[in-house]
């Protein structure tokens, strides 16, 4: 990928850069621009207001499939104090560690490709640069009572103090000879995927090995993958496709990155609905009663209710908070009294709950289901001398029944049926689907919408096939979507 210098005056950079500068005019109009492919364009305008000259710029680069730093995007969020203030949130430790000796009561840093001239807050510098992402910034901090991000602005060749100038030439020549590096390094893939991680989850869906072999994968389909955290999630025009491989929830940064990625043209899993209606059991509920889907016999519950359960259900049953997972907000009442007060403590955290039948089974069957169509199949026994996959055991301990993977021809028949179509009734995306069989009777449990893919485990029976088959559905769905948008590459 080339790289282009767009600013308002190329002559402020100096004689002879060392790199492609032009004039955002000249960017702008001249019909040889919007030609070039695999372009990286480095917006240095002064203003990013909105429709001034710096805006267009990293507008029309994006149109033209490119990539601009800063994007749209992070132009926005540089304008909006609530990202400032869920940016300075996210930094409270490390602003309070780099300014804790500032005798002053504001300080501004002046941040170059995550770089600053300034000792002891190269850290500080860095952690800006990821949240905004723009190659000169100027950063505001306030103390009232505590250190806070104030204000983010970009910075205009003009506008840097002459005492720095060296240096931000000397950031914009490593990030532009870093990127030449790294370009050279690696064979140009025709579309690039982000695959979403946290490296410090205790249950992730994917494990570290597993995630290797999803990027080895996409490489042997010239599919260009990354690992990425949530920090890099203003880096997120950059891709052609999110592959969600942490625990979503609505209320967490994965819902908002996925739903962000969507309105970016992004190929996502877990997209944005997807999540969004298997979070919520009651949803669940509804929908799988509607397509008449057999599941345990369940009865939405709220305060104005809550005798119903008793005269429904025998005891043992089950009591579920809408959001619950990994077998967290999940309990087994066994009696009147355990009942009232289980219900109760639930109803605290949400206004509606979910009482169902108890179906005590040796395992449950796993389906993953991608794109409508079964993906592999796995038998998931309970922990032992427990009722459930998992048994917290609390301070974040956690026992595991043993997983089983199973050829996908030797499943039941009516078990991987109700599986897709338990699965259609949510999207078209990665599915696990949790059944039950009691005697004849094949149930539905839940519809997980990041269904656990991890190496020794599900993978145990096809290995790398099931890597290459979801990179495969990536591939084909982003070049699906760029002949849909018309996009050539």
């Amino acid at each position: 990928m080339s790289v282009i210098v767009v600013t308002d005056n190329p002559e402020d950079l100096g004689p002879d850069p060392g790199f492609t500068v032009a004039a955002a005019r000249r960017y702008l109009a001249d019909p040889r621009f919007p030609r070039m492919r695999n372009l990286r364009v480095l917006n240095l305008c002064k203003s990013h207001r909105y429709q001034s000259i710096g805006y267009y710029v990293s507008l029309l680069a994006e149109a033209r499939g490119q990539r601009p730093m800063p994007d749209i995007t992070a132009m926005q969020d540089m304008k909006s104090q609530s990202m400032i203030r869920l940016a300075s949130d996210e930094c409270r430790e490390i602003i309070e560690h780099c300014l804790a000796r500032e005798e002053e009561d504001s300080v501004s840093c002046n941040i170059y490709f995550g770089h600053t001239p300034v000792p002891g807050r190269e850290r500080l510098a860095a952690s800006v640069f990821k949240l905004f992402q723009a190659p000169w910034l100027r950063a505001d901090f306030a103390r009232d009572p505590v250190w806070r991000l104030k204000n983010v602005s970009p910075l205009g060749v003009k506008a840097i103090p002459a005492r720095e100038r060296a240096f931000a030439r000397d950031a914009l020549t490593q990030f532009i000879d870093g990127h030449r590096v790294t370009a050279r390094a690696r064979s140009k893939p025709r579309y690039h995927l982000a695959i979403l991680c946290n490296p410090d989850e205790a249950m992730p869906p994917s494990n570290a090995k597993a995630l290797k072999r999803f990027v080895k994968a996409a490489g042997e389909l010239h599919l260009g993958a990354e690992l990425i955290t949530h920090e890099d999630s203003r880096r997120l025009s950059e891709f052609d496709g999110l592959f969600i491989r942490e625990t979503t929830d609505v209320n967490h940064h994965t819902y908002r990155i996925s739903s962000r990625a969507l309105a970016e043209g992004l190929v996502v899993i877990d997209d944005p609905r997807s999540i969004l209606r298997c979070s919520n059991k009651v949803y669940l509920a509804e929908s799988l009663e509607r397509y008449a889907i057999r599941t345990p016999e369940t009865l939405v519950l709220h305060q104005r209710n809550l005798e119903e359960a008793p005269r429904r259900f025998p005891f043992p049953f089950v009591l579920k908070q809408p959001d619950s997972s990994f077998s967290q907000g999940v309990v087994k009442v066994e009696d009147e009294r355990g009942y009232e007060a289980q219900a109760r403590k639930l109803l605290k955290r949400s206004e509606m709950i979910i009482a169902q039948e108890y179906l005590p089974t040796e395992f449950d069957w796993r389906i993953g289901v991608l794109g409508g169509k079964a993906l592999f199949a796995c038998k998931y026994f309970m922990a032992r001398k427990h009722w459930q996959i998992i048994k917290n055991r609390g301070a974040g301990r956690t026992d595991s029944g043993r997983v089983e993977a199973v050829p996908l021809d030797v499943v039941p028949g009516a078990v991987v049926r109700i599986a897709l179509k338990a699965a259609g009734i949510i999207g078209d995306g990665l599915y696990g689907v949790d059944v039950k069989v009691v005697g004849r009777k094949v149930h539905v449990i839940e519809v997980n919408d990041n269904p656990n893919i991890d190496a020794g485990f599900e993978d145990a029976l096809v290995k790398d096939t099931l890597y290459l088959r979801v990179m495969n559905d990536f591939l084909r769905r982003i070049e699906q979507s760029k002949r849909g948008a018309g996009i050539c590459t």
